[in-house]
């Protein structure tokens, strides 16, 4: 194989580090100026972009002596660094002369993919597939693109044909590249399920693969299902999957910072502290890497404690220079990490306005790489920070060159705005340039609307806005009536007589605070006074409450029940919601422990628990709840106003004015069923009120708690904890008035608010939700089960399937009754239904096979293990083709038997 082509080889492999020293070695020896982008190809993959650059600009003043080959490399170059024109120019020019040439094609498809040509990318990469099958980096970006097309079944072929070209080429390839793509389209297999709703498919082959996998293959798989969750909106249950899996591997990095990272993506800044905090003891006891880990704090705590923000920065700098090369950190690793760490200082001295140091650390880190994001970045805020707009405007602009996307960001999270007319022209410049995003930045558009309304340019702020948020729309999978139809549910799931049946449950702990209410109602400026109190600890918003509404979703889909949350809320017996409500008070002291140990309360602030006041009740009756009210009009605009990403906290509703109307009406009927289930027990708080008697209100909000006044509550800008919500900036400032009946400047604007507040709230007829006379029946028979008291366990298996005919594991639990009796041919119908209820139930179907030939139905057994192995083939050879195939090993009884926590 001629030498040029085995470092094409490499690209393919994705071997880019040997691609960099085989390159590197040619090019000194031959001097070959086709093999020059090649070398280039490998330093922009590993980061290395100055070197890159360098090399594009000796190639290019030599261009015409450029083969074809090496125009193509020459063209990925470019797509590495988002120089998306240059490399339309050479793959276009060069296409009509080599229309079948499958890596020029593959490349002219990631370039129709970037610029939103979506089905023209399709069919490239169809082609270039067809061309070299062979090439396994073709066929992720394919199976991609037909999952963003939503066509399912053409992107599963593509995995299959992808999984085959992998086993046949098995032997001929390096295990590291092997496992490497394993890894790959397994993630693949897992982002189909994800995108398709098909969770129990997921969820069973991951726990089959974990019987197979060594540790951290498994949690990388968690790591990438987690990931796939929260892209899906769906962040309570990658919060919960993780979790699980920590179950099994407590002491696994890889899912402690993944968790971490989805807990920081929430705003959720003190469980992050915490879960970094364990990581690092972790990385320390087994001789890891911490550096990263440390950046990782310092930025995570720079707002509100600036000082801890600085030991961090110094323990990874000092860490960082004592990296040596190993199989955890390589070379290009260790002098990121070394940079980083001098950024978390540099970013220390900037939020603590000590500038000119600041800007010195910044500046030396850009002479050492001129490419370093993170630094462009943190120079660009301090540059806005100080009113130096054109300097920042630049910085801004270089970072857009090298990473767009994280360039808008940085336009986007800058603190003020430029108060003159060209500036803001400017920046609406950049905000309608086309990108992967769209024809517009949503969030910078939002930063306009802002910057307008400050200039009084209301309109003109509105039809910003407006622009913005039907932007933002493409990206959301927001439901109004799927909201209507479950705040229904929640309503007749919790009503007072589930309290009255089941007086027994929760725990009576007067621990926790909750602050609840719309989303920008006011929240946060409530928690910001409690939290100044001695006896209080604010820990902002948690997501430990639908934590476990995603844990009782997650049973349910195991026991193959049919129900889910809050339907199943009747069946937690007083054993189970007890064992919920100490793991909640345990990790709300947890949070407590190190900043505020003597807390006798914690509060949660998360707005939307205004849907699970019931839940909160029922585990925790003594929970103090603080509802804050707001004129809706008002909060209505500060919502539409408001840059929420379009992905996280359940914000679908704010980019419509009717859905926000229609989301404030849920809320009242919400708000007004929990005042009549639990009268005179929660304190309705009026953020109106808070701002023109603020005295008043914290005595007020603190007499309800049961703690003394103190008098610095009411200093609430000033106090050093962490605020990592959209009103950040506000609760750091004195109390104002100026965002109160701020809904008359745009009053003309307020008709499908007004239509959305008004419309008749008509949900679905409710006809599917059981009533359960008492809870635990399952549980109570397989206790009795165990206890080979099999006339009592069959009378509590009959009672369940009497309230629940469908129940898959009480078919399976009392199939095994009756066979314990030795009535066989009884068992067999049960089986059947249990299985065709949870068809993923290997043991179920083991039983089921035994059964059959028990009572000599042999061919039945012989079809039923065919079709067991086909799925087992299915769910396992084919995404682990590295491996010895094995039976799909889904829930056996034991998961079921074993008592919730």
């Amino acid at each position: 194989m001629p030498f040029k082509k085995s470092l094409r080889r490499l690209v393919d492999l994705q071997q880019f580090d040997e691609l960099k020293n085989q390159a590197l070695n040619y090019v000194l020896e031959t001097h070959d100026l086709n093999a020059q982008p090649l070398l280039a190809l490998a330093h922009a993959h590993l980061g290395e972009r100055a070197k890159a650059l360098d090399i594009v600009i000796q190639v290019k003043a030599q261009f015409d002596l450029l083969d074809l080959e090496a125009r193509i490399d020459l063209a990925a170059v470019y797509c590495l660094l988002h120089q998306l024109e240059h490399a339309l120019n050479l793959l276009e020019a060069d296409y009509p002369q080599a229309p079948l040439h499958p890596l020029l094609i593959a490349r002219l498809a990631w370039c129709r993919m970037a610029q939103g040509r979506l089905d023209e990318a399709r069919h490239l990469y169809q082609q270039a597939a067809q061309l070299a099958p062979q090439r396994l980096p073709v066929w992720s970006p394919l199976c991609r693109l037909y999952l963003e097309l939503q066509d399912y079944d053409s992107a599963q072929q593509a995995l299959h044909s992808a999984i085959g070209q992998l086993e046949a080429l098995h032997q001929q390839l390096p295990e590291l590249v092997v496992k490497q793509f394993t890894a790959q389209f397994r993630s693949l297999q897992l982002e189909l399920w994800v995108a398709q709703e098909q969770l129990v498919d997921a969820e069973q082959w991951l726990e089959t693969r974990r019987h197979n996998l060594s540790e951290d293959e498994w949690a990388n798989l968690v790591v990438s299902y987690a990931s796939l969750l929260a892209g899906h909106d769906k962040h309570s249950a990658a919060d919960e999957a993780l979790r699980t899996a920590l179950k099994h591997y407590a002491n696994n990095l890889g899912l402690l910072s993944q968790l971490a990272e989805l807990a920081q993506m929430q705003g959720r800044t003190q469980q992050t502290i915490q879960l970094l905090r364990r990581a690092i003891r972790l990385a320390k006891e087994q001789n890891k890497p911490e550096a990263g880990l440390w950046v990782r704090l310092s930025s995570t705590s720079l707002q509100h404690a600036p000082q801890q923000a600085r030991l961090a920065a110094e323990k990874a700098i000092e860490l960082s220079k004592a990296l040596e090369v190993s199989e955890h950190c390589s070379e290009i690793m260790i002098r990121q990490l070394r940079q980083q760490g001098q950024n978390a200082l540099a970013q220390v001295e900037s939020h603590e306005q000590h500038f000119e140091l600041a800007e010195q650390l910044f500046t030396d880190l850009l002479n050492d790489n001129p490419y370093f994001v993170p630094a462009l970045q943190g120079l660009g805020q301090q540059q806005m920070q100080r009113g130096n707009i054109d300097e920042a405007v630049a910085l801004f602009e270089r970072i857009k060159q090298i990473d767009p996307a994280k360039g808008y960001a940085s336009l986007i999270n800058a603190r003020h705005f430029p108060d003159d007319e060209a500036s803001l022209q400017r920046i609406e410049q950049a905000a309608r340039q086309p990108s992967l995003e769209g024809s517009v930045r949503a969030g910078l558009l939002l930063q306009l609307a802002a910057s307008r309304e400050k200039r009084k340019d209301y309109d003109q702020a509105f039809a910003l806005a407006v622009e913005a948020n039907n932007a933002n729309k493409g990206l959301l999978k927001y439901d109004p009536l799927a909201h209507r139809n479950s705040c229904a549910r929640i309503r007749y799931a919790f009503s007072r007589s589930l309290y009255e049946h089941r007086p027994d449950c929760g725990i009576d702990s007067t621990l926790p605070v909750y602050v609840l209410g719309m989303p920008r109602s006011g929240t946060t400026l409530v928690e910001q006074i409690l939290a100044g109190h001695s006896e209080i600890f604010g820990a902002g918003e948690l997501g430990i409450i639908p934590s476990r509404i995603q844990g009782l979703n997650r049973w349910e889909r195991h026991v193959g029940s049919g129900r889910r949350y809050p339907d199943c809320v009747d069946d937690l017996s007083p054993y189970v919601s007890a064992g919920i409500a100490n793991g909640i008070i345990a990790e709300l002291q947890e949070l407590a422990a190190d900043d505020k140990p003597q807390a006798k309360h914690v509060v949660d602030k998360l707005p939307h628990n205004f849907e699970n006041i019931g839940l909160i009740k029922f585990l925790l009756p003594q929970a103090k709840i603080i509802s804050v009210r707001r004129d809706p009009r008002d909060i209505a605009l500060s919502n539409y106003f408001t840059d929420y990403q379009a992905k996280h906290g359940g914000m679908g509703f704010a980019y419509d004015m009717s859905w926000i109307g229609e989301q404030l009406a849920d809320h009242n009927m919400l708000m007004h069923h929990w005042g009549q289930v639990f009268p005179g027990e929660i304190l309705e708080i009026n953020y109106e009120d808070v701002v023109n008697d603020l005295e008043g209100s914290a005595r007020k909000m603190l007499a309800y708690i049961g703690v003394e006044w103190e008098p610095q509550v009411v200093a609430f800008n000033e106090h050093k904890r962490p605020v990592k919500t959209a009103s950040v900036w506000q609760v750091r400032q004195a109390i104002y008035t100026t965002s109160t009946a701020k809904w008359k400047r745009y009053q003309q604007h307020l008709a499908p608010l007004t239509q959305g507040t008004n419309k008749a709230i008509r949900p679905d007829p409710i006809n599917d939700m059981l009533s359960l006379p008492e809870p635990g029946l399952f549980s109570l028979g397989v206790d009795l089960y165990r206890q080979k008291d099999l006339d009592g366990a069959e009378l509590n298996f009959k009672k369940v399937l009497h309230h629940n005919p469908q129940h898959g594991a009480a078919h399976y639990m009392l199939a095994l009754v009756y066979c314990s009796k030795g009535y066989v041919a009884d068992s067999i119908p049960l089986f059947e239904h249990a299985l065709q209820r949870c068809p993923w139930q290997q043991e179920w179907r083991d039983k089921l096979i035994e059964a059959y030939k028990l009572m000599g139905e042999d061919h039945k057994a012989a079809d039923l293990q065919a079709k067991a192995q086909t799925k087992t083939n299915t769910m396992t050879h084919e995404h682990d083709f590295d491996e010895t195939a094995e039976p799909l090993a889904l829930l056996t009884s034991s998961a079921f038997v074993s008592k919730q926590e």
